[in-house]
């Protein structure tokens, strides 16, 4: 399995690892370059890409990679390595502005991890994938990747909208839309031949831009 990993995706993961570890054991360049609302907005724009490497601990790191390590080659193959990397780096980049926008007057609002742009990733595969069956310890019984995909969204609205943990769900979606502008520019002709899952897949987002636009987020 490892052997037929692409050297993209051990890049990605080398970097995220080494960037980690760096914040693991210097908590000042931990501190300089996370995602954080009012240092972002006094002009240290770098921090919405150097935050994505950077993860609070091992477990937080392992399981953005293990996710990206399974997601990438469905992603690598459908399209290729340099894709890859644009949806990777697009949707990390979309997690932080959804970021920025969602929280906007919280100046203190932080956050790290790889997760927007792994979430991108995923979404992609699955909008490329929508049929392939994803098992979850709590999920008994795989499931379609669309109707998970679908509903991890869902659920990361009413993350967003609550606000019950610290999980960074804003840049989660914001990853997936991501994911999903990039994927449908590198490969229109899913337009026209799976128009309806790409609507399915949409849905969510159109239903969080309705609930930000009528203010029901905050």
């Amino acid at each position: 399995m490892f052997e037929d990993m692409h050297y993209a995706t051990m890049a990605i993961i080398a970097i995220n690892v080494l960037v980690s570890l760096k914040g693991f054991n210097n908590n000042h360049f931990f501190e300089r370059y996370k995602f954080q609302v009012g240092a972002i907005s006094a002009g240290q724009k770098e921090r919405m890409f150097t935050s994505g490497f950077l993860h609070v601990d091992f477990a937080h790191l392992f399981f953005n990679m293990f996710t990206l390590f399974f997601f990438a080659p469905v992603v690598i193959e459908w399209l290729n390595p340099i894709q890859f990397v644009i949806i990777y780096i697009v949707s990390l980049a979309a997690g932080s502005l959804l970021g920025m926008v969602f929280h906007k007057n919280e100046p203190y609002y932080s956050a790290v991890g790889a997760s927007g742009a792994v979430t991108g990733i995923l979404y992609a595969a699955i909008l490329l994938e929508p049929q392939m069956r994803l098992g979850f310890m709590f999920i008994p019984i795989p499931v379609p990747a669309y109707v998970f995909g679908i509903g991890y969204l869902l659920y990361s609205i009413y993350g967003m909208k609550s606000r019950l943990s610290n999980i960074g769900h804003t840049a989660h979606f914001g990853g997936a839309i991501g994911g999903y502008i990039t994927t449908l520019i590198f490969f229109p002709s899913l337009l026209k031949t799976d128009l309806l899952m790409v609507g399915l897949l949409a849905v969510p987002i159109v239903i969080l831009f309705i609930l930000q636009k009528v203010g029901k987020l905050n």
